[in-house]
């Protein structure tokens, strides 16, 4: 098959990593991948594996907006010349792109459902799901159903994989050179990877940290990403007095780097459909501690391969914190139950032969 992902950018996160790993499996397998994005940090990761980019001005999230019509345009000549037979979008923009080059030139759209949408007028006009929508947890699924009445019959639950072998950490010293490359030393180090927004939950961390220096003070703090709160953050860790605890990187071209130089994980989320980054922390063997809502109930056992607390409760977080940065034999018994979960339960190869079936099945329909 000849398949085009749809994506707004490709910098660091969840989405990105759910591309790169589709496209690359799907590749190995003998289809033609291409992808069309604005492009940025990790653009460099697919063309390495000889899949095709397609730079197109796709970076909005304005429902209405010039930039989805020249995209739309632009893509439409080249699904045509590159014979392309399933279209696969990311998000609510570029859904409607999908949706838009399905009805220009008839190809098969699908679109993956990677979180909680809010339920908006113009997606009741304009719904753009696609001819089948994965959901990549059940509790998205879940969403779909009650919240857009969106038919079962259309919805696959496919969850997102990880490659255990690729996060495994080879020993000890490893994790140091790693700490000593980010400037940590021998410091306790928490992290989280997920985009400055206020859905991820990045303010009741900072405010748990504060606690959790009073107890610990040499610990630091790293949060890897880039959104609209990264200024509001900044003020608040400045505000607390802990600026100096607190380590803010953009973006890195291998999340294992960062994952590698944590001793603890935190996905304080308010809402998350299932948390790419949390399973890539536990795939990598670390200790996480996550929020109890959406999918992360569904990754996290709490007091097995983790703990959970309540959203929105920096205290619980800090005593969580305070709880395993305290207790080292604690924290490799989660890490390596962590571990052990993703491997078990969430497989790259399952991910992708689902899918491939997924796009089967659309291409059929389509004929």
């Amino acid at each position: 098959m000849n398949i085009l992902y749809i994506t707004n950018h490709l910098n660091i996160g969840g989405i990105t990593s759910y591309v790169l790993t589709l496209a690359s499996g799907l590749k190995a397998r003998g289809h033609q991948v291409y992808v069309a994005s604005s492009g940025a940090g990790l653009t460099s990761r697919f063309i390495e594996r000889d899949i095709t980019f397609i730079p197109i001005p796709i970076k909005t999230k304005a429902e209405i907006s010039p930039k989805i019509l020249v995209s739309m345009f632009k893509l439409s000549r080249f699904v045509k010349e590159k014979q392309i037979e399933i279209l696969h979008s990311h998000s609510r923009t570029t859904q409607i792109l999908g949706c838009l080059l399905e009805k220009k030139t008839g190809i098969a759209h699908i679109s993956t459902c990677h979180g909680f949408f809010k339920r908006r007028p113009l997606r009741k006009i304009f719904p753009c799901w696609g001819r089948r929508v994965i959901a990549i947890s059940e509790q998205v699924k879940e969403h779909l159903r009650n919240d857009f009445k969106l038919e079962e019959d259309k919805i696959r639950v496919i969850n997102n994989g990880i490659d255990i072998e690729k996060f495994k950490m080879q020993n000890a010293k490893s994790k140091m050179e790693f700490k000593n490359k980010l400037g940590l030393g021998d410091n306790p180090a928490v992290g989280i990877v997920a985009r400055l927004s206020d859905v991820k939950g990045h303010i009741y961390l900072i405010q748990a940290m504060k606690n959790v220096l009073a107890s610990i003070p040499q610990a630091q703090l790293l949060i890897v990403g880039e959104g609209k709160m990264q200024e509001e953050l900044l003020n608040l860790t400045k505000t607390l007095k802990i600026e100096r605890n607190v380590c803010f990187i953009r973006e890195v071209s291998d999340t294992r780097e960062v994952l590698w130089a944590m001793d603890l994980f935190v996905m304080p989320s308010l809402k998350e459909g299932l948390g790419l980054a949390l399973m890539e922390a536990m795939a990598a063997g670390l200790p996480v501690i996550g929020s109890q809502v959406g999918g992360i109930r569904s990754l996290i056992q709490d007091g097995y391969n983790g703990l959970l607390v309540e959203p929105a409760d920096s205290s619980a977080l800090s005593k969580a914190i305070l709880e395993l940065l305290q207790n080292p034999a604690k924290r490799e018994l989660l890490g390596n139950n962590a571990q052990n979960f993703i491997s078990q339960n969430f497989s790259q190869e399952k991910m992708i032969l689902q899918t491939e079936e997924v796009y089967k099945e659309c291409v059929y329909l389509k004929n």
